[in-house]
């Protein structure tokens, strides 16, 4: 379950980068030219660490993203993202290995946040320090809780990126809510994006699509009850069709994790799950479940998409 929420929360959060960069740096718009949009550079993180990966580590949620200035040159900054959650041992240090090893490779400005969405008994350091002799170095990153905002604070943004936020909030309970408040809690983000009017038909179609499958009920009434309040409000009973189809990942969440069955199953749910929705190719799908383009390519032959 964590590891497809990690997923889908990248996702979301590539999806609304703009708007993220919006919520964390008041700056953005006079900072950015975000009409040169953005690249998701997943292929060159993963050769900075190779390590991390013969160690069986995880690069799911890891982003490195290159955007433009506004300053009429070619100059591109890197902002390396961190979405982390229980685990932050040693979590100051990677940051700052991130720094250099990113550095030492492009030799650009850098920005680096990390964006905490464990518990409140998480550990969340914000900073990298070493002295030996007279030797020293401090490196310093910008860092985020999701429960550094209320919900009320969250909901009255501008900002349709705090939705995200607040939907990282709430799977934070998921499991120990009855889910018929989950289910009006999710309703409540859902009626907030489209009264908010920031988004058009497709981005909001994406965002609920994200939603039902990052906030999961199993209760097939109250996932009705979802999505004719969602009709009434977006006037059009056909909005939540793609939605409708798609199969929510069940019956492998339940297996031990440490078994290698399992794991291959549950990376198998999560392909077919990401190949329903057209916004996502064979390439991006590998590169988010971690699998072969090839497998990708025949679930969709047989899934004749």
């Amino acid at each position: 379950m964590r590891r497809k929420n990690d997923i889908l929360l990248k996702s979301a959060f590539e999806e609304a980068f703009p708007d993220l960069l919006r919520f964390f740096f008041e700056e953005t718009d006079s900072l950015f030219d975000l009409d040169r949009g953005f690249e998701f550079m997943d292929k060159e993180l993963n050769e900075l660490f190779p390590e991390l990966e013969r160690k069986g580590g995880s690069r799911f949620v890891d982003m490195l993203v290159k955007a433009y200035l506004k300053n009429g040159m070619e100059e591109w900054i890197l902002i390396h993202l961190e979405i982390q959650g229980e685990g932050t041992d040693n979590f100051a240090f990677r940051m700052f290995q991130y720094w250099y090893r990113i550095y030492d490779r492009f030799e650009t400005d850098i920005i680096a946040l990390a964006v905490f969405t464990g518990g409140k008994n998480q550990k969340r350091p914000t900073h990298f320090y070493k002295s030996f002799l007279g030797t020293e170095i401090q490196y310093k990153y910008n860092a985020y809780y999701i429960l550094d905002h209320t919900e009320q604070q969250l909901l009255s943004m501008e900002n349709p990126f705090a939705l995200i936020i607040l939907a990282a909030q709430k799977a934070l309970s998921a499991d120990k809510i009855p889910e018929q408040e989950l289910g009006e809690q999710r309703l409540t983000i859902a009626k907030a994006l489209i009264k908010s009017k920031k988004y058009n038909n497709e981005q909001i179609r994406r965002f609920l699509y994200f939603l039902k499958m990052f906030l999961h009920i199993d209760n097939q009434e109250i996932n009705i009850k979802f999505d004719k309040e969602i009709d009434i409000l977006t006037k059009n009973k056909h909005a939540m069709g793609i939605i409708e189809t798609i199969k929510m990942i069940t019956r492998e969440e339940g297996r031990e994790e440490g078994r290698e069955e399992g794991r291959e199953e549950i990376k198998t749910e999560m392909v077919k799950s990401l190949l329903l929705d057209p916004s996502f190719d064979n390439q991006k799908i590998a590169s988010l479940c971690k699998v072969d383009v090839s497998l990708v390519k025949q679930l969709r032959q047989d899934l004749d998409l």
